[in-house]
């Protein structure tokens, strides 16, 4: 196919040439009914480009096939078999892709440092996950993804498993070994679905860790913008093999999806794809040049240290690791990664990636320059310069990985949707979590719907709120609160009893 061609923008571009009249939505008419004040912020070729996919920039019939085109350009260009386009996110992307594989009660292996979108998919699917272990490293309180032998061990253990679902990069950056996995799950012919949401440029330069299609995975999905230069919520997930079915994988999207796609993200993305396969290798060249520069340069900052491949990778950790994810390692400085990150932000004027209870975290892209990394050494130089007068003497208490893991007592879904009640966070332990308590960023939850909650994670939650943690999902958000199913009076446990001998 001609690489050089970007089917979406050239139709848009069409479009503009023809003079069209629209007697469709967008209502604003391409700018035309917006308010001035929205269009002097926005600016006026925001609405000018946002027109309907059907009916807009294809005919009513969608007679020129200009999604396909871009979709069938993006397959080619990073060696998939098929290629999809979601303006609605990889959390929507990676529910299709589940739900292309297994059904409700149909059993799913999945690494439990999955993103809450990945649970939400098991609440509305009904799917049975079947939890394997991160590879957990105690001395830094991190999870790297879990080990090809530990989805070999659930694959045994749960014979009728449909498939697995493997994150990977963390957003630390850390990888899993995918070859390895997907040769575990293909050796009993099911499928591996890779939450690649952090690895859209990964096919681009080989000095990148091995992207997810090239190391034998079914479905992978990526969001571009979050690596790439997508807008926000584009996402494209991709398709290679026999195991899962084209026509099944689009309609699960088309089941959850949006009926109005937007042609920005759209052609954002179609334009992005050119952009890699033309420049993509010099891009990128100049940006791992430019973190390994920052690398080194952080390093000599007094308190500050940068995690690298000596840390993270290795027996018992990550398999690889993406080098634009510069994770910063400031517990030497006595200060959160929550408090740094606020003070950065209101000192600086620089938005850091992730923040935890130790670490701060800056995502490097193709898009810095010597410009945006002179910004970053300075204003972390200046932090630790700042962090004696930043120590609050209030410490997360963080429980070791084997306290930090619920048991599942009840299937996610249920425990969601089921009867619940909230309950101050003192008398929850030992009750069935209703909600998501996500630490946000990762996103990761430290406990799911359906989960047994225990003090240790209760602790953590709540330490690591008053530091400072932000727990978005919960329905009271400082979780001095917790929503949990609640329990059965012995009248109902009775009849559930009787009931379930009956016929």
């Amino acid at each position: 196919m001609d690489q050089s061609r970007a089917p979406v923008l050239d139709a848009l571009a069409a479009y503009h040439e023809s003079g069209q009249t629209p007697f469709t939505p967008p209502g604003h008419k391409q700018g035309r009914g917006a308010d001035p004040r929205v269009g002097a912020v926005l600016g006026d070729a925001v609405f000018r480009s946002d027109v309907l996919a059907t009916s807009g920039l294809d005919d009513r019939t969608s007679s020129q096939g200009i999604i396909e085109e871009a979709q069938a350009l993006m397959a080619e260009a990073v060696g998939a078999e098929h290629a999809f386009f979601s303006t609605c996110g990889s959390s929507l992307s990676v529910k299709s892709a589940m739900l292309s594989v297994a059904g409700p009660h149909e059993e799913l292996v999945v690494g439990r440092d999955a993103h809450k979108s990945v649970v939400s998919g098991l609440i509305l699917s009904g799917i049975r996950p079947v939890w394997v272990d991160p590879q957990w490293d105690a001395e830094r309180h991190l999870a790297h993804p879990p080990s090809a032998e530990a989805f070999e061990e659930a694959l045994v253990e749960q014979p009728d498993a449909r498939g697995a679902l493997v994150t990977t990069p963390t957003p630390y950056g850390t990888c899993s070994d995918l070859t390895a996995i997907a040769e575990v799950c293909h050796r009993r012919g099911v499928p591996l679905i890779v939450d690649e949401a952090w690895g859209a440029h990964l096919p681009f330069h080989p000095d990148l860790p091995t992207w997810a299609m090239d190391a034998g995975a079914d479905v992978c999905v990526t969001s571009v913008h979050k690596m790439g230069s997508g807008l926000e919520q584009s996402s494209v997930f991709h398709l290679q093999g026999d195991l899962v079915a084209p026509e099944v994988l689009k309609g699960r999207e088309d089941l959850l999806g949006t009926t109005s796609p937007s042609v920005l993200v759209y052609a954002a993305l179609d334009g992005w794809r050119r952009q890699m396969v033309e420049h993509g290798k010099a891009l990128y060249d100049d940006a791992l040049a430019l973190a390994g520069q920052v690398r080194d340069r952080i390093s000599r900052i007094d308190g500050l240290h940068v995690h690298g491949r000596a840390d993270f990778c290795g027996p018992g950790k990550a398999s690889d690791l993406d080098p634009l994810q510069i994770i910063v390692d400031i517990s030497a400085c006595q200060v959160t990664g929550y408090r740094a990150a606020d003070w950065l932000r209101r000192h600086h004027r620089i938005n850091l990636h992730v923040s935890d209870h130790r670490r701060i975290s800056a995502q490097l892209t193709h898009a810095d320059d010597d410009h945006t990394a002179a910004t970053l050494l300075t204003a972390l130089a200046d932090f630790a310069a700042h962090a004696p007068r930043l120590r609050t003497g209030q410490p997360v208490h963080i429980p070791s990985p084997a306290e930090l893991r619920l048991k599942q007592a009840v299937l996610p879904r249920d425990a969601f949707f089921g009867p619940t009640e909230q309950v101050p966070w003192e008398r929850a332990e030992g009750r069935i979590a209703a909600e998501m308590l996500t630490p946000y960023p990762p996103g990761i939850p430290a406990a799911l719907p359906g989960e047994r909650l225990t003090a240790d994670v209760l602790r953590y939650l709540r330490t690591g709120v008053e530091a400072g943690m932000v727990v978005p999902d919960a329905v009271d958000p400082d979780v001095t609160s917790i929503r949990v199913l609640r329990e059965p009076s012995p009248a109902s446990r009775r009849w559930k009893e009787q009931a379930h001998d009956l016929p």
